[in-house]
């Protein structure tokens, strides 16, 4: 009983705990919808972060879009921040028909 009991609190807890890369990729759609307007964002995917330095790390997302005509297109999205303060340092965005 005590097992199972155990096994409860631990799906509790993973079910409420957030990503880390949670707040970034809350801006990376924000800034995506600004960047295109005319385009619908359809589709959310986190690929990964990267430390490039103990002051720089870039989390990576690839979103994909839906124009007025129909069309649909990738945009990869970096955005750079400073890991020890959580300071925003760039954001860049790649198109891509995949």
């Amino acid at each position: 009983m005590k097992l199972l009991f155990i096994l409860f609190i631990s799906i509790a807890v993973a079910v409420n705990a957030t990503p880390s890369y949670e707040k970034w990729g809350s801006i990376a759609v924000k800034e995506t919808q600004k960047r295109y307007n005319n385009a619908d964002i359809i589709d959310y995917q986190h690929i990964g972060r990267v430390n490039l330095s103990p002051n720089l790390s870039e989390e990576k997302f690839k979103l994909w879009l839906r124009n007025q005509e129909g069309k649909e297109f990738g945009v990869y999205v970096n955005i750079s921040f400073d890991p020890k303060t959580d300071k925003l340092k760039a954001i860049s965005y790649v198109e891509t028909n995949r």
